[in-house]
């Protein structure tokens, strides 16, 4: 008897948790009125809700969660249809849990769209439950009479610099792209990304025009976070002259440090400048299809110059596009008479070579350089098209690019005709007078 009592406690003992894990494996049934969240309906369910959404982050061995079950499906019965009362267990779905700090059961927190969640931390009882339901939904409607649009609380859905990123898009824009990338690999349910935000659209914006900022979202795109090999959220690669080796940025996540981290990337990853030579319809494509100014050069004839004086241009716009090797532009040229419907609608060749001109295909605009071919009259064209320009004229339309042979950097060649005599040239007429 005595032996098979501690059995008996046992049994018991186990019974008892056996009974306990089916009644706390169920606190939210099929039937009832708490919405049961998870990673995967979390985003529609909470973060794209246009009303206020209350969630209970719980676990089901929390004997206060057990406790607040009954009190929480009563607060949906009487909210439904005013707000939405949901649940999320939390030792199910730890890494969603962490996001929002969870540390302790149960923690409510109010969801409101457009702003961040709130802690609830009154009365656990449904009339102080429901009335700050209330309160937030009130505080809503006001915003929304004042004129302020509110929807969704994910926070990239805001006006940003930052472009967003998916399969379809991604290797055209990034890995085709000889610039600069720095992408966010971000989940929307994800509390460190929705902190994140903020500063990365501030820095998106204030770095436009100089590195690109873009985002994934990666709850809609797995396969880019897969391919990438994103752990966790958020994810920030740099993908820098080496696209096919992207690196995390490891900084602080402020607009400051992102934005100083990308200057200095900048500096490492910018290609160096080049002045090309304008050889193919191609070229003309690559070089000045994008930029948003294209200065394209036309020099003298090979014979006029000789390979020194065209080596002395060439070297003088280097020296210019390694001061502007920070602003989208492209430097090409041609020889004289090389390209001749272009040189006709920029109306270059009368006054002469060399001769510049500021292009802006996308806008079919261009606007000659006045001043003469040097140094310092140039860098100021260049400031000049930059703010703008003056003068600029319409290019009526698409100039067609001829294919010519590079240059070989040689001095060119006079060719040696043949000698002849007067009487090949006019023939039998200077015959006939000579025998007058």
């Amino acid at each position: 008897m005595h032996r098979s009592f501690p059995v008996l406690i046992a049994l018991s003992v186990f019974s008892l948790i056996l009974v306990l894990s089916s009644r706390v494996d169920a606190l939210y049934g099929p039937s009832s009125p708490v919405v049961q969240l998870s990673p995967s309906n979390f985003k529609s369910k909470v973060l794209n809700s246009n009303g206020v959404v209350l969630v209970e982050f719980f676990a089901p061995w929390c004997g206060h969660c057990q406790g607040l079950t009954p009190t929480w499906e009563k607060a949906a019965t009487v909210l439904k249809g005013v707000a939405t009362v949901a649940a999320l267990d939390a030792d199910a779905h730890k890494s969603l849990a962490q996001e929002y700090g969870i540390r302790g059961f149960p923690t409510i927190k109010v969801f409101v769209p457009g702003k961040p969640p709130v802690d609830y931390q009154g009365a656990r009882d449904v009339k102080p439950i429901a009335e700050f339901a209330l309160q937030q939904i009130k505080a809503l409607l006001k915003e929304r009479l004042n004129g302020k649009a509110t929807g969704g609380s994910n926070e990239k859905s805001e006006s940003t610099a930052s472009l967003e990123l998916n399969s379809r898009n991604f290797d055209e824009l990034v890995l085709k792209s000889k610039e600069l990338w720095i992408v966010e690999f971000f989940a929307p349910w994800c509390g460190h990304c929705k902190k994140l935000a903020p500063e990365w659209k501030k820095a998106a914006n204030n770095l436009k025009g100089k590195v690109k900022l873009g985002h994934v979202d990666c709850d809609a795109e797995k396969s880019l976070m897969s391919r990438f090999n994103v752990q966790g959220f958020p994810t920030i690669l740099v993908f820098g002259a080496d696209k096919d080796s992207p690196f995390p940025y490891e900084g602080a996540r402020s607009a400051l440090a992102i934005e100083s981290f990308a200057l200095e990337q900048l500096e490492t990853n910018i290609s160096p400048p080049e002045v090309t030579e304008l050889t193919t319809p191609d070229v003309m494509e690559e070089k000045c299809g994008s930029a948003a100014i294209c200065f394209v050069a036309f020099l003298p004839d090979i014979l006029d110059s000789k390979a020194e004086g065209r080596n002395k241009y060439l070297e003088m716009m280097l020296s210019v596009a390694e001061k502007f090797k920070r602003s989208p532009y492209s430097y090409v040229w041609a020889a004289a008479g090389k390209q001749p419907d272009l040189e006709k609608h920029v109306g270059v060749g009368g006054y002469g070579y060399p001769a510049l001109v500021a292009l802006n295909v996308k806008k079919g605009a261009y606007a000659p350089l006045r001043s003469a071919f040097e140094g310092e009259q140039i860098i100021e064209f260049v400031k000049e098209a930059g703010r703008g320009g003056k003068g600029n004229l319409p290019l009526e339309s698409t100039p067609v690019i001829a294919k010519t042979e590079p240059w070989d950097g040689k001095d060119g060649e006079i060719l040696e005709e043949d000698e002849f005599s007067l009487e090949d040239l006019m023939g039998e007429e200077v015959a006939s007078k000579d025998e007058l």
